[in-house]
């Protein structure tokens, strides 16, 4: 996952550290906001199209003029590749003014507006990326997929609610066992064990007490790994490394 900075006008002193948990990009940008007292917005892609010719552009100049209003403010876009894709002559016309202006909109040099607004996108596909875009976003930031203690740390989190006898050693034993998990595939391996118990059950499922319902137990994360692969491919790391290598700002 690469997240992109771009700070418009003037801005707060944000400190950035990278993260020991490798949370959520939303998360992530949530968490810049908060520390910086900026208003939060969180924007797709699909919400800045429209079907209507000049609607596009029109809800990007808004959605700049909203935030410097409301300014220290932060604008978070996820998945912001498939606004900002590369452009190309056969493309649609609305698309590449909606781009146009979104270049306008983000450009620090030319943009005399007052206001403090911090733009960051993210996104898993950073090679798709427009190259002005790319360039407008001057902190570009790879965030990992979790090491083995992040994989241990988030796998705690996510069973601390739930009922488990799980012992510390297997905990540790899971994490190593999820090596090239990331927090998403941590999170459905973590809901398919806790559906052990109640496959246990069988047709009884539906008459048992949720809390006559047996705790998760080790045997059940061992039947969910065996069913569960990481959904980030080895191939697409070494793309991401290479990209943080030509052009991120934490090689």
């Amino acid at each position: 996952m690469f997240v992109y900075l771009v700070s418009l006008q003037h801005h707060n002193n944000i400190t950035l550290h990278p993260p020991q948990i490798n949370p959520g990009k939303t998360l992530i940008a949530k968490a810049i906001a908060h520390e910086s007292g900026a208003t939060f917005f969180s924007i797709s892609s699909s919400s800045l199209n429209s079907k209507w010719v000049g609607e596009g552009e029109k809800l990007v100049r808004t959605l700049f003029a909203v935030a410097r209003y409301h300014a220290p403010s932060v604008v978070f876009i996820d998945e912001v590749d498939s606004m900002l894709t590369q452009r190309k002559a056969d493309e649609d016309g609305a698309d590449r003014k909606m781009k146009t202006e979104f270049l306008v909109q983000t450009d620090p040099a030319g943009n005399e507006r007052e206001g403090r607004v911090l733009l960051i996108g993210a996104t898993n596909r950073p090679m798709d990326l427009d190259d002005a875009a790319r360039r407008r976003f001057v902190k570009r930031l790879y965030i990992p997929l979790p090491d083995q203690a992040a994989r241990e740390a988030l796998m705690r989190n996510l069973l601390d609610k739930n009922k488990n006898n799980l012992s510390e050693e297997e905990i540790t034993k899971l994490s190593h066992a999820t090596e090239g998990y990331s927090g998403a595939d941590l999170k459905a391996l973590c809901s398919d064990a806790a559906m052990g118990p109640i496959r246990d059950l069988g047709k009884k499922a539906l008459k048992v007490r949720e809390s006559n319902v047996k705790p998760i137990t080790y045997k059940h994360f061992k039947s969910s790994l065996q069913s569960m692969n990481p959904s980030v491919a080895k191939s697409d790391l070494v793309d991401y490394i290479e990209w943080n290598n030509a052009y991120g700002n934490n090689k």
